[in-house]
């Protein structure tokens, strides 16, 4: 039997007792992921590609390629061998800005067989974002998506360590390799490089939703740590699951906490690259494929609550729905709650730095609205004064600090920062998230905000997570961001960004006057909106996180 982080516990008290991160002496998580499988011909990854223009966006792709664990264990060594080529060595950077295509885990898989150090992002990204991210890792090398492969070509020159540009399929271009003629003549087999948990393994940039973004540098461990959070948010069931996410592969909790956190415990796992999200056509996929366990940001559940009756029009398998990046609203979980007869939702937080370790587990307890969720085995939880560090009483407001019971499967440092990750940390062992929160009596956490996007208005500290849920309560609302503007008589006042639902002409001034009310029945006086801005796009991170800052900065340009 195959050694695994985390096993099967009935409760959640025993879990939090029994369970220790027991990690191997000798760790390589290729090794893990693809040859330690108990069946190594059992299908590993499915992959179905977008649909053409001229497809009816309701019928969902069919399956292009099917992948066993043996066959990505050949592909990827001999990726391995063709990097090895170019020269690619132990702690080499290399760039993976590939979306859910095959190629993805390949090249992971093969920076680890060598040693290489992956930089996964995303190809959402523009010229900027990846000429800095590049740069800044000294990445020697990137595996990119053809629809990317210009973008990063132009900025070659400003990436003073970037060699090599590899490009999927059999590229012509004189300044790319191509994918396929890179492993066309390699050999099947590689040695494998022999690597520990403490083995740096990828540097994944922070979103930059609260300053510029930074490298994050994890060791091999970090994979178990997702691994063992997924096990179980997706209800301890992954062993006989199929899994799918619509979260690009370059964001850590799909990266992590979904792709390989599956194939860690046996699991299918199926990639599928799209544009746009289609509710009706993720339901058609979700049925189609057989999907049991799926990652959705809450924004994407937004938009499926779209569709009415799902399980009836839909023939569907799903068991577990997971959601993170954001609180989940009472309306969401009302939804799923109404719509599915046996599908759980569970929720769940981490950071890019910190792993994920606070959820909502209904195999182990209720779920309650609005709340983050219970720090999950292996985590101390403890919500801290963010001026003395001292602890905090039950109900009374402080920033969430995290102690592991080992440090491994937390970041090494951040990337070149040496000053930020002494930051990170306290005197006393806890590492500080830079989030607010309480944690009441029954050991539940309730996120307020980001330290940076407290409101301080009338005398009051307010956090803008709770008017932003509170406002997406209401129908016609889609997305918002709330943020705090300088005035001289409150301090600041309280400006809401929405985007509507539909596209139908509809009384603006009356949307704003029943979601000003709809705050001050839910909430407080002073925490209703004194102005609410009607925009087409709010900006977001490549995560989906609304960008506060940014939408700071449209205020004041438009001031």
């Amino acid at each position: 039997m195959p050694w695994r982080v985390m096993e099967s516990y009935d409760s959640y008290e025993t879990a939090r007792e029994s369970f220790s991160w027991d990690l191997p002496d000798r760790y390589n998580p290729a090794v893990d992921l693809l040859r330690d499988q108990p069946d190594p011909e059992r299908e590993a990854l499915r992959y179905c590609p977008p649909a053409n223009s001229n497809t009816d966006s309701s019928v969902p792709p069919a399956v292009e390629r099917s992948y066993s664990f043996r066959e990505l264990d050949i592909r990827s060594s001999k990726l391995a061998n063709g990097l090895r080529e170019l020269g690619i060595e132990a702690g080499d950077r290399v760039g993976v800005v590939i979306p859910q295509k095959p190629a993805n885990p390949l090249t992971h898989l093969a920076n680890w067989k060598l040693g290489a150090v992956s930089v996964p992002l995303t190809v959402l990204f523009g010229q900027d974002a990846l000429q800095y991210r590049l740069s800044d890792s000294d990445a020697r090398a990137v595996v990119v998506d053809s629809a990317v492969t210009k973008t990063v070509t132009d900025i070659k020159e400003d990436c003073p360590s970037l060699e090599h540009v590899i490009e999927l399929g059999d590229s012509s271009r004189e300044s790319s390799i191509g994918f396929e003629t890179l492993i066309a003549d390699q050999p099947p087999e590689t040695e494998i490089y022999d690597s520990t948990p403490e083995t740096p393994s990828a540097i994944m940039y922070t979103s930059g939703s609260t300053g510029p973004p930074k490298g994050v540098l994890h060791s091999h461990a970090l994979w178990l740590g997702r691994a063992a959070a997924a096990f179980n948010y997706f209800d301890q069931t992954l062993t006989e699951g199929t899994l799918w996410t619509p979260a690009d592969w370059a964001w850590g909790a799909a990266l992590g906490g979904t792709l390989f956190a599956g194939w860690h415990y046996g699991a299918t796992v199926v990639g599928w690259p799209r544009s746009e999200f289609d509710p009706a056509q993720v339901f058609a996929h979700l049925a189609q494929q057989e999907i049991t366990h799926a990652f959705m940001p809450p924004t994407a559940l937004r938009l499926l609550m779209d569709i009415s009756d799902p399980e009836g029009t839909y023939d569907l398998s799903l068991q577990t729905l997971a959601a993170a990046g954001e609180p989940l609203t009472p309306e969401i979980m009302d939804w799923v709650d109404e719509s599915f007869d046996s599908v759980s939702l569970n929720e769940f937080y981490g950071q890019t730095e910190l792993n994920l370790c606070v959820g909502n587990c209904s195999r182990w307890f209720d779920s309650q609205a609005g709340s983050m969720g219970k720090p999950l085995p292996g985590y101390e939880i403890a919500v801290l004064d963010p001026e003395t560090h001292e602890s905090c009483n039950a109900e009374t407001i402080g920033e969430i600090a995290v102690k592991p019971a080992d440090d491994r499967i937390f970041f090494t440092e951040y990337w070149n920062n040496p000053q930020a990750t002494a930051e990170k940390q306290t005197a006393g062992g806890w590492y500080l998230t830079g989030d607010l929160a309480k944690q009441d009596d029954d050991g539940y956490l309730w996120f307020l905000s980001r330290k940076d996007d407290i409101i301080l208005t009338k005398g009051y500290r307010v956090g803008p997570t709770e008017i932003e849920r509170t406002i997406l309560s209401h129908p016609r609302v889609e997305q918002v961001g709330v943020i705090g503007v300088p005035d001289d008589t409150v301090g600041e006042e309280i400006h809401a960004y929405i985007v509507l639902t539909g596209k139908e002409v509809i009384a603006h001034d009356e949307i704003r006057d029943e979601i000003r009310e709809l705050v001050r029945e839910r909430l407080a006086q002073y925490e209703y909106p004194a102005a609410i801005h009607i925009v087409d796009s709010l900006p977001q991170t490549s995560t989906g996180k609304i960008q506060r800052n940014e939408l700071r900065n449209r205020w004041e340009s438009d001031n």
